[in-house]
């Protein structure tokens, strides 16, 4: 029994408009005039099954030649049930295909796809990991500095020199600030070699600009940020290093 399953979209920004979903090859070969009125013309991306393991996903801007291509090309031995989702348009079809062939990984797909816009995250991970198990460990035995995994690479975001630079001392290689905002707890690191702040991926020149770049707005980072004393242990305003 041919079971036909065919979603319409009522809002104009959904991606996916129309599916056909887990037909069989046999209905396609039997009643491709039924499904020409459906996907004829139309774009969108299609999978092709043998049971229910997924074989091959391609995209196609005319998915009824594609579809009957694959009854006689390298895959029309591999196939027994198809699946179609037509999209509102082909503007992110190659995506969607590198999408879905990374995480099901499709045996008949040969090719290995990639995001090209797109940033790997691996690298920064890797770092962030090594800075944050060195910083934990700090904790732990009670060290407050350490040397920085490595020296920042990237450039101060604004400034020629740091707004810290006359408050740090240069042998020690870096310290922790601290901030809380609308209920949330933040972290940096002030580079004590030239009093730079990293925040995340990025360096700062100033402790204002740092705490911009968490609050989205004009903000007095000597009064935002705070590091603990060495003394007492306890957290205080970074203002008080320009106190003397």
């Amino acid at each position: 029994m041919l079971k036909f399953i065919i979603g319409m979209a009522k809002a104009k920004n959904h991606l996916v408009i129309e599916f056909l979903e887990n037909v069989s090859r046999t209905a396609l070969e039997k009643y491709q005039e039924i499904i020409r009125r459906y996907i004829e013309g139309k774009n969108g991306i299609y999978a092709l099954y043998r049971g229910n393991r997924l074989k091959y996903v391609g995209l196609a801007t005319d998915l009824r030649r594609r579809l009957k291509m694959h009854l006689r090309d390298r895959h029309s031995q591999s196939w027994d049930k198809f699946s179609v989702f037509l999209t509102i348009d082909d503007k992110h079809l190659r995506e969607m295909e590198s999408l879905v062939i990374r995480i099901a990984k499709p045996t008949e797909n040969w090719t290995t796809t990639k995001f090209k816009k797109a940033e790997n995250l691996l690298n920064r991970f890797r770092k962030d990991i090594i800075l944050y198990q060195r910083q934990e460990l700090n904790e732990i035995v009670g060290i407050e500095d350490e040397k920085p995994v490595r020296k920042p690479r990237k450039r101060i975001s604004r400034g020629k020199t740091s707004a810290l630079a006359p408050y740090v001392e240069p042998k020690k290689p870096f310290f922790k600030i601290y901030a809380k905002y609308k209920g949330k707890d933040y972290d940096a690191i002030v580079l004590g070699r030239n009093g730079t702040i990293k925040y995340g991926n990025k360096i700062f020149s100033s402790p204002s600009l740092a705490a911009k770049e968490i609050t989205k707005g004009s903000t007095d980072g000597w009064r935002f940020w705070k590091y603990k004393d060495p003394k007492t242990g306890e957290k205080v305003l970074l203002d008080n290093l320009r106190k003397g």
